[in-house]
């Protein structure tokens, strides 16, 4: 019964995605344009430095970044269902408000995975090669712990407010800087002791690092830190978001 209950919400995610057209390319505008904008003009100025290629560079951190919007936004749906009583009706069926919760950010974490799925072929079609196509899998794996991390984060802070516009600030007040200092625009190395210091503790940097070092074969931290940290994160944001969703007073 449990499962069936976290599949069933899980598929609601889904759909609610794939009927959302507008939604979906929406979403890719913004991709595209730092992949086009940066990553064409910036190359020259990267490859002088004697970086290599910038799309290279930048195309792990643009995959990253979408899946982080799509996730962390997806708190807003809950806002949505709250304010206009879809929510009531999810709480009323014979299922846990913890079944409830992990079904919705499963559904969210998937939609936001496949967004990264789309740009990173999007990222091909604007000159992107992976380095290793065998270890597409990898990167597939990392987007998915990126997604359900940020799902969760979401999910945690959708519970404690009640409108959009709260919403809306304190996402962007989060969402902007984690991008920012993840290393997703410019490598981590040589970087003043006190933006080395913030990357450390951000964790988007270890999903940008873990996506990099699967697509083109560099890396600051390491792929086991990496994934031993966004588990770790996962697991963390998971019992928050659920303790928080459980509280939630319709």
């Amino acid at each position: 019964m449990a499962m069936e209950a976290i599949y069933i919400l899980w598929l609601r995610q889904l759909k609610r995605y794939l009927r959302s057209r507008s939604r979906i390319i929406g979403s890719l505008g913004q991709p595209l344009l730092f992949l086009i904008a940066l990553g064409y003009g910036f190359g020259p100025v990267f490859q002088k430095a004697g970086q290599g290629n910038y799309l290279e560079f930048l195309a792990p951190g643009v995959i990253a970044m979408t899946v982080l919007f799509t996730s962390i936004f997806s708190g807003i749906d809950l806002i949505w269902d709250r304010q206009f009583g879809f929510l009531k009706e999810t709480l009323v069926a014979p299922a846990s408000r913890l079944q409830i919760m992990i079904g919705r950010t499963l559904g969210g974490a998937t939609v936001s995975t496949l967004q990264g799925i789309i740009v990173f072929f999007i990222s091909i079609i604007a000159g992107f090669r992976p380095a290793n196509l065998a270890m597409l899998p990898f990167a597939f794996l990392v987007m998915l712990l990126i997604a359900l991390l940020f799902t969760a984060l979401g999910t945690a802070i959708a519970s404690l407010l009640e409108d959009f516009q709260g919403f809306q600030m304190i996402m962007n007040f989060l969402v902007m800087p984690l991008f920012f200092l993840s290393g997703a625009l410019f490598p981590l190395a040589g970087l003043p002791a006190i933006i080395t210091l913030v990357a450390s503790i951000n964790p988007l940097a270890y999903g940008v690092d873990g996506l990099r070092w699967a697509l083109v074969g560099a890396s600051h931290f390491g792929p086991g830190l990496d994934l031993v940290v966004l588990g770790g994160l996962d697991a963390l944001f998971l019992v928050i978001g659920a303790y928080l969703f459980s509280k939630i007073q319709i």
